[in-house]
């Protein structure tokens, strides 16, 4: 299920899924109705959280991209979404900056988390009209095949990834310790 460990990596692999059972938010012309449906969408994000939003300072550095294991794992994803006969997700730009900030966030904490995902989900849906959005997160996986296969068997990450999504961006930075720490938003 998860990467081996040896002796010397006493660090266990770590993957977390963000995915609303039932927080959707349907676009309408009346701005009356559209306010009223994101302030529901928050609510349920709130409450169905995983981690509790950040209030701690943190110094955030912009680290560099490891984009070979971005396009990896995007065409993974992919693949895996294709053999299902489902769409495969097309990359998105506001995505993935949101991924990148967020990643970033994590190295800085030095941990996964969903911190801050209701902001990240409201940009989002401002910029691109996004109905649902999602995100998987992981560290401790050296290659986009093995985060991959970390989400595939788990359940809930699974689930995020064979989901009615038409965009996404991966994100995968390392950190001073040379740990990947991967993002993947979704929404349609």
């Amino acid at each position: 299920m998860f990467p081996s460990i040896d002796t010397e990596n006493t660090r266990t692999p770590i993957l977390r899924t963000y995915y609303p059972e039932h927080a959707y938010l349907q676009i309408e012309p009346c701005m009356k109705m559209k306010m009223h449906l994101i302030a529901i969408t928050l609510f349920v994000y709130t409450l169905v959280s995983c981690t509790k939003e950040s209030a701690e300072p943190l110094n955030i550095v912009e680290s560099q991209n490891v984009t070979e294991v971005e396009q990896e794992l995007l065409k993974t994803v992919n693949d895996h979404r294709i053999s299902l006969g489902q769409n495969g997700l097309k990359f998105n730009s506001v995505a993935y900056r949101h991924a990148n900030t967020h990643t970033d966030y994590m190295i800085a904490k030095g941990a996964i988390s969903h911190d801050n995902f209701t902001v990240r989900a409201s940009e989002i849906s401002a910029k691109v009209a996004a109905e649902l959005v999602a995100e998987n997160v992981a560290t401790d996986y050296t290659t986009a095949s093995e985060a991959y296969q970390g989400w595939l068997y788990s359940a809930k990450h699974k689930r995020t990834m064979e989901g009615e999504f038409s965009h996404t961006a991966v994100s995968v930075k390392k950190d001073a310790k040379g740990t990947l720490y991967f993002t993947q938003i979704f929404y349609r």
